[in-house]
């Protein structure tokens, strides 16, 4: 198998891929109509990635092969034991028609932190990125022009595929990649959520699975979701589990406050999602002159911050939403009402220097685009 100097300058060795192409694509006309209006989750490309595992054999089989059902016993370990893994990231097409994926390896990375708390084996970052690659390279046709922030979303995910009834870590695993054309996360122009402040509900406790990307997070959020929706709020915001007043994250998305002197604070990791956006907004605020601190921030110091005009702006991130400018928050018998009429300034200027960079607009000196084609 070929080699090459991959990132930190050793040498790794591909995987070996096959590949069958679909017989029958999407039609260009029909593929058009998508793309002009993908939304988001609802259509998906023309092929998918897979490889499996087992202890005996390691990684195996990868292939790209159409897009199509899986076919799953009714014992298999997942659905079960909720044994699963995933990331969310997006491939840029740029002005030149060029492909680019946004901080692959900081993806790769976590997925093999999130395996290990899943007590699955570790999918090696260099074949993460490869196996994205190469699916984005054979639907590369399904990635949107950047007009209005339309991107091509990916997904890749992992599962435990051992057909067993039994609490412990499947001896099959499998590995797959799926993407999707998304829209803008914003039609008409970026708007402030309104939160939701639960207070029946925890997301993750210390030792929990917080800080793993897993679907039983995403599904442990949803009664409290539907609970902040009943409220007539957009999204909903979780307090730590051990004292039930630390600011932690909301369903799907990190939060950051600004303070009036320009210093912004961020909740500490732990017990959250260890957001590729979240990293990257400390990142682009400490080149631009701001302080950046990552800590505790109780409920109360939001509350108060607000009143006292102390707290200028707050914001959330995320993959599919870049930045959110975030407006009131409500909880049951009180509101804080919205720092700004509409998207704060620095909120906005961060929003843009991140989407500027991912679309190839602006120069990208911290070297996270990753070109595919």
């Amino acid at each position: 198998m070929p080699s090459c100097s991959a990132k930190g300058g050793y040498n790794v060795t591909f995987m070996q891929i096959s590949t069958t192409l679909a017989e029958t694509l999407v039609d260009d006309a029909r593929l058009a109509e998508i793309l002009t209006n993908p939304g988001f989750g609802t259509y998906f490309t023309d092929h998918m990635f897979t490889v499996e595992w087992t202890p005996e054999k390691g990684w195996y089989d990868a292939r790209i092969t159409p897009y199509g059902p899986l076919s799953l016993d009714p014992a298999t370990a997942v659905l079960h034991y909720a044994q699963e893994t995933f990331e969310g990231m997006k491939a840029y097409r740029h002005d030149d028609g060029s492909v680019w994926t946004f901080r692959p390896h900081a993806n790769a990375g976590r997925m093999m932190r999130s395996s290990h708390r899943l007590a699955f084996p570790e999918f090696p970052e260099e074949d993460f990125v490869q196996a994205v690659d190469e699916l984005v390279r054979v639907d590369q046709r399904w990635v949107p022009d950047g007009a209005g922030e339309k991107s091509l979303y990916v997904r890749p995910f992992m599962i435990a595929t051992e057909k067993f009834l039994g609490v412990r870590p499947s001896q099959h695993v499998t590995f797959m990649v799926i993407a999707s054309p998304a829209g803008a996360y914003f039609k008409g122009g970026v708007k402030p959520v309104s939160l939701w402040l639960t207070e029946d509900y925890t997301r993750a406790g210390r030792g929990g699975m917080g800080a793993a990307k897993t679907g039983g997070n995403y599904a442990s959020s949803l009664v409290a979701q539907q609970e902040a929706s009943g409220h007539g709020c957009d999204q909903v915001v979780f307090l730590d589990a051990q004292q039930g007043k630390y600011v932690e994250e909301l369903g799907g998305m990190n939060l950051y406050f600004v303070f009036d002197d320009g210093s912004i604070v961020t909740p500490a990791t732990g017990t959250i999602l260890e957001g590729i956006t979240r990293s990257s907004i400390i990142e682009l605020a400490g080149q631009s002159g701001h302080k950046v601190q990552e800590r505790q921030f109780s409920i109360d110091e939001w509350r108060d911050g607000v009143a006292s005009g102390r707290i200028t702006e707050i914001f959330a991130c995320g993959t599919a939403a870049v930045v959110t400018p975030v407006g009131s928050l409500k909880w049951d018998g009180g509101e804080v009402a919205s720092t700004t009429e509409g998207a704060g300034e620095l909120t906005m200027k961060l929003r843009q220097s991140l989407v500027d960079i991912q679309y190839g607009r602006a120069e990208d000196n911290f070297g996270w685009m990753h070109q595919v084609t």
